[in-house]
């Protein structure tokens, strides 16, 4: 469904422009890092971006991706120019990357001291833990302490060798853009294909990727984002299973989802964010008077 949402989707829509003469761009990339005055302004933007990234990743079955999506709205809401976004605003870009960084360190937490994994990546390194022979847990910090420091000091070390591999590539990767799109697209749908078949070695699979590729290039044309529907699809099977979950425990009693004072306080936090949402929106309304 991402594949077929945001990359064939994508494709389709470049293909539509196939044969229009469009404006080009020649230009060699200067500079790989941003200015000190640029620097300062994302700030604000990459500290609150974290700190979403890292709650997100605390969540099991939670992810990057849910947590990139998040933190681009926030971004975007509580900037002073937010139809900029996705037309060359910059906070567009380490908002997102930051949160979806930021997921890694978070998804850790539950791992290491429940034994629980966050993500698909320590749903992994659970396999690998367990296959030498260590077990998250509480009790994982004071009986195996050695692979705890080395975990902290590959995170640091880790973080050093993603920099040095994107300062060398951020040059050669542009590049691609001159491929032309005679070869560029087929290799790209071709790709496309593979990943969708490579998830469950399915046929079908790849049909899916293909029907929401349609369905995401009507989305686009239409103005409809396609974000929400992920977010739906990722966290709807996951909000029916610990429904479920809680209406076993509790005997069919509904009135348990009201009863914890952090449901609660995530409950005000959701109506505030859509209200927030819908007077941002109302606002906008009145002054284009549409």
């Amino acid at each position: 469904m991402l594949i077929g949402l945001f990359a064939i989707s994508q494709i389709f829509i470049e293909l539509g422009n196939v044969g229009k003469k469009l404006r080009r761009y020649d230009q060699k990339i200067k500079g790989v890092l941003p200015t000190w005055g640029e620097f300062k302004r994302l700030v604000a933007v990459i500290i609150p971006a974290s700190f979403l990234g890292t709650f997100i990743g605390i969540i099991p079955g939670t992810g990057g991706a849910i947590a990139s999506f998040m933190a681009y709205n926030e971004a975007r809401r509580f900037s002073k120019d937010p139809d900029s976004f996705g037309k060359g605003n910059l906070a567009g870009v380490p908002a997102p990357e930051a949160a979806n960084k930021s997921t890694t360190g978070g998804a850790m937490v539950p791992l290491l001291t429940l034994g629980v994994p966050g993500d698909v990546v320590t749903a992994v390194m659970l396999g690998a833990l367990m296959l030498i022979g260590v077990r998250p847990g509480p009790l994982l910090f004071e009986q195996n302490p050695q692979i705890i420091n080395a975990l902290f000091v590959g995170f640091m070390l880790a973080q050093f060798l993603i920099l040095g591999l994107g300062l060398a590539s951020v040059k050669v990767f542009p590049r691609i853009l001159k491929v032309p799109i005679s070869i560029l697209f087929p290799v790209i749908f071709a790709l496309c294909f593979l990943g969708s078949f490579s998830l469950n070695n399915s046929i079908y699979d790849m049909f899916v990727a293909l029907l929401f590729g349609v369905i995401g290039y009507f989305m686009r044309k239409h103005g409809f984002a396609a974000a929400p529907m992920i977010l739906g699809v990722i966290l709807g099977p996951l909000a029916e299973r610990e429904l479920g979950k809680a209406l076993i425990m509790s005997h069919g009693n509904w009135a348990t989802l009201v009863q914890s004072p952090i449901a609660l306080v995530f409950y005000g936090i959701s109506i505030l964010s859509v209200t927030y949402s819908l007077l941002r929106m109302h606002r906008l309304k009145r002054k284009t008077g549409k």
